[in-house]
């Protein structure tokens, strides 16, 4: 994603105020590299298809509510919406059509499996999703370092009905969308660059009742090619993975003292299958995405080394022991 660049009559601290637009430091390149378990049976995966990513892996996580629309779409971020409809939850899932001509945002219900309809969106690669229930709003990666909003109310409708949805006003930037999470207790969107080659960076936003992003001072190193985060109280959660050969990663961080630098903070990072995604919390469990499945990666001639077509679960209490303290 590039930053978007400023007129020189805007002075720094000026560029700070607009939503973060100004880094607040880069991530250096010469970070030290982190070091990942990877310990593993070197057998197919108890639960999906290919090599067994790590025992840390397959210990925690296990198969769960298949992916809809993998003919056609590719899997991206994923987020949780409570009692959308007055009585049941839903997990969502944000897709990107294959021919890059339209994207969608998937309602599984968050019990049962089942896909309770889709909401259809103009194209983005809508890397992530975020959900405010209190204030009204879903917001989604859109084009460059953008992020659109979405009403809720109207949202509930498009995929009850399997409808097309317009975005509220114009999209707002930011310093990057690759990835887009809610921490609700504080009302706080994070979102982050994906960096293939260095460690990207991540800042956070308070969402008003009107749907607008305020930035909050600072920024958070963020692992190289992150695609997925979780926040909570204690943590944050990250998924990273690039290239359908390549095993991906998830990243369990302290927060507290040193968190902004990842070679200072409290860590631990386990090797998971590849191209994973999008991380969402629902209930006690954590759940992951994978792009693998899209038929897009998995009927092509060079096959993913993990084809997963299913979210994955893990309960939220196995990956919080992992941080030290």
């Amino acid at each position: 994603m590039k930053t978007l660049l400023k007129k020189a009559t805007i002075t720094a601290a000026a560029s700070t105020l607009l939503l973060g637009l100004t880094v607040v430091g880069t991530a250096s390149a010469e970070a030290a590299a982190i070091t990942c378990d990877t310990k593993s049976s070197g057998k197919d995966g108890p639960f999906y298809h290919g090599e067994s990513a790590s025992y840390a892996y397959d210990n925690r996580f296990s198969k769960s509510h298949p992916v809809p629309a993998l003919a056609t779409n590719i899997p991206q971020g994923t987020a949780t919406w409570s009692n959308w409809d007055g009585s049941n939850d839903l997990i969502l899932v944000s897709s990107y059509e294959s021919g890059h001509r339209s994207a969608i945002i998937i309602g599984i219900d968050a019990k049962t499996g089942k896909q309770v309809g889709q909401a259809l969106l103009a194209y983005s690669h809508v890397g992530g999703i975020a959900v405010f229930e209190k204030q009204g709003w879903a917001f989604v990666s859109g084009k460059g370092d953008t992020i659109r909003k979405y009403s809720l109310a109207k949202l509930k409708n498009a995929i009850k009905k399997s409808l097309p949805i317009e975005q509220e006003g114009k999209a707002q930037t930011v310093y990057a969308s690759s990835f887009l999470t809610s921490h609700g207790p504080t009302d706080t969107l994070w979102a982050g660059k994906f960096e293939d080659a260095k460690r990207g960076l991540m800042h956070s936003y308070t969402v008003g009742s009107d749907g607008k992003l305020s930035y909050r001072p600072g920024s958070w190193e963020v692992p190289t090619k992150t695609q997925g985060l979780i926040v909570t109280k204690d943590l944050f959660i990250y998924s990273t993975s690039h290239g359908r050969n390549n095993r991906s990663n998830i990243y369990v961080v302290r927060r507290g003292a040193g968190d902004k630098d990842l070679d200072t903070a409290k860590k631990h990072c386990f090797r998971a299958p590849s191209m994973s995604e999008g991380l969402t919390v629902y209930g006690s469990n954590v759940y992951l995405a994978f792009e693998s499945g899209a038929h897009y990666y998995s009927k092509a001639a060079d096959k993913p080394r993990n084809i997963i077509s299913n979210l994955h679960k893990a309960p939220l209490s196995s990956l919080e022991g992992l941080a030290p303290r």
